[in-house]
């Protein structure tokens, strides 16, 4: 089908109130697969909306060559709700305001939700276990009440991710170099996104604690298949976060970069016909327990002392802290030390951090001590 839009209106918390949601949907209705697509669920990330701002008519292209193998919906613009959160001249767009919850964490568990109905229901027949799972997801879908618009909101995003085979969830960092979160059973289905994006780390997690959208998906099928082993449940949600670069790499020759990453992705997986270029093959997967999030302990001004992509020791300096107050307020420096060794793919582009910030993700290759848990920046 060529390429259709909808426009779907959210009811927001205050009275007469209202905000909207464009979905694109394209490709054969009788497609075996799906891919479901995504940019700035984080609404202050916006380098995914101009890559799916190329990539559009690249997908629309193809339908028109009769190329597409797949159906594709996509949001490029998925959380009007943190679109609109601008403070002073800042746009901050993490946090859902009434509730405090950041907007990619704490999204539902569906093996908690389904598990028990679908168990009764599984047969020998693989195919028939994939129908009956996403139904069962549906039924569940169609049985919530959603009160507050953030859960209006996520209801309608999960009604239309529910039954893709490929969900990619297009986020970025603060400052970074590309790269990837995803389970490990996804990984070993998303090779070539790595490839074609060029990501320079992909970190995994079968739970990386945060409840973050991209791991809702493969989960379910993950636990399914755990709990399950006598029946044949193929692995049918491949899905990861893609971190693409920092916030202000928004630029159009970026964006056509990686739309045709992505065009060449789908490629690679037989859900756009045609061969794609051939490019270097991305480093193996790492845990995501081996990437240390390096943090401060008291207030100050950041002076690098690294750059994006250089390869730490630990004990290392990867920075100074410029003291901004006591007896050595703006002559004193104190070094932050990597407690790994590694590469480092991202930095803050904030330079006054306070106590407890990030300043640095370190990709290690042996998972840290006490690294278990909440694996994730909130």
């Amino acid at each position: 089908m060529p390429l259709n839009r909808t426009l779907h209106r959210i009811d927001t918390d205050a009275p007469g109130t209202t905000t909207e949601l464009t979905i694109f949907e394209i490709g054969p209705g009788d497609a075996g697969q799906k891919v479901y697509l995504q940019a700035a669920l984080h609404a202050d990330e916006q380098p995914g909306i101009m890559a799916i701002h190329h990539l559009l008519p690249l997908i629309e292209a193809a339908d028109a060559r009769g190329e597409l193998r797949a159906k594709f919906t996509i949001m490029p613009m998925v959380n009007p709700l943190g679109m609109n959160q601008r403070l002073f001249g800042d746009h901050v767009g993490r946090y859902d305001f009434r509730s405090g919850t950041n907007f990619n964490r704490r999204w539902p568990e569906l093996f908690a939700a389904v598990g028990q109905a679908v168990a009764p229901r599984l047969t020998d027949d693989a195919e028939a276990n994939v129908r009956t799972i996403r139904a069962a997801v549906r039924e569940w879908l169609a049985a919530q009440q959603p009160q507050t618009a953030m859960q209006k909101l996520r209801h309608l995003v999960m009604t239309q991710a529910y039954d893709a085979d490929y969900v990619l969830d297009l986020h970025c960092d603060n400052e970074a170099l590309v790269h990837l979160f995803v389970t490990p059973e996804s990984m070993a289905e998303l090779t070539e996104l790595a490839d074609h994006m060029g990501s320079v780390a992909q970190l995994t997690a079968e739970d990386s604690g945060g409840g973050s959208f991209d791991e809702v998906w493969p989960s379910l099928w993950t636990r399914l298949r755990a709990v399950h082993p006598d029946k044949p449940i193929p692995f049918s949600a491949r899905a990861a976060t893609l971190e693409y670069r920092g916030q202000p790499d928004v630029f159009d020759a970026i964006g056509k970069k990686d739309a045709a990453g992505l065009f060449a992705f789908f490629q690679a997986k037989g859900l756009i016909a045609g061969a794609p270029p051939a490019v270097e093959p991305a480093p193996a997967p790492l845990p995501l327990s081996a990437t240390e999030m390096l943090r401060v302990d008291k207030a100050g001004l950041l002076a690098y002392r690294v750059e994006l992509g250089e390869h730490v020791e630990k004990g290392q300096p990867v920075a100074d802290l410029i003291a901004l107050d006591g007896p050595g307020a703006f002559t004193e420096r104190t070094s932050v030390l990597a407690g790994t060794a590694g590469r480092v793919i991202s930095r803050n582009q904030s330079k006054f951090v306070v106590p407890g910030d990030s300043i640095a993700k370190i990709v290690g290759t042996e998972p840290l001590p006490g690294r278990e848990g909440y694996l994730l920046e909130d």
